[in-house]
């Protein structure tokens, strides 16, 4: 699901609430929207590593972090072969554990995401009667020369949608090893 897709009630109210971006006429935004049947505490274990996104995102061989964990850390991410770069170097904006939010931006590497910064909040649901996770991921990014704005928002929501399948994934996996108790006897 992305911006130009109608969000549920609770998706727009989380939207609205921590996804804010300023957004200039050379940039394009969304948001994403992906429902894990995990309980949210395992869900943001994974995300809130910023030291570590390999564990969940795709795309990631390697990350190297320069300095402790905390905001304005930087860290040095290597991307497999098959994606027009080779590194990207990120540093975080935002991490609130009591609110589940991440926040990161871009700020070197090997390729055209300018001026790119990301939010990722989780939340919980009930899904089937278990606990579940809702994850959101928005972004803005400057649409670089020679694209259009729905090219860029394109490629990169293609991204995100692979590190959300993927933190799907290995969240219900582990999930599945923990044997979650349902909610209200289902």
């Amino acid at each position: 699901m992305n911006g130009r897709d109608a969000y549920g009630m609770m998706e727009a109210q989380y939207i609205r609430r921590h996804h804010r971006h300023a957004i200039r006429d050379d940039q394009c935004s969304s948001a994403l929207v992906k429902h894990v049947k995990a309980p949210v505490n395992l869900v943001w274990s994974l995300v809130r590593r910023f030291d570590q996104p390999q564990k969940y995102k795709p795309f990631v061989s390697r990350c190297i972090m320069k300095g402790d964990l905390g905001i304005g850390s930087v860290r040095e991410v290597n991307v497999k072969s098959g994606l027009p770069a080779t590194t990207s170097t990120e540093r975080l904006e935002l991490l609130d554990d009591e609110e589940h939010i991440l926040g990161i931006k871009i700020v070197g590497g090997d390729h055209r995401l300018r001026n790119y910064s990301s939010i990722i909040t989780v939340h919980p649901e009930v899904i089937e009667g278990r606990p579940g996770t809702m994850v959101i991921e928005s972004f803005v990014v400057d649409v670089p020369e020679g694209n259009t704005q729905d090219e860029t928002c394109y490629f990169v929501e293609a991204l995100i949608r692979c590190n959300l399948k993927s933190l799907a994934d290995v969240s219900e996996g582990m999930a599945v090893l923990d044997q979650t108790e349902p909610i209200n006897g289902y």
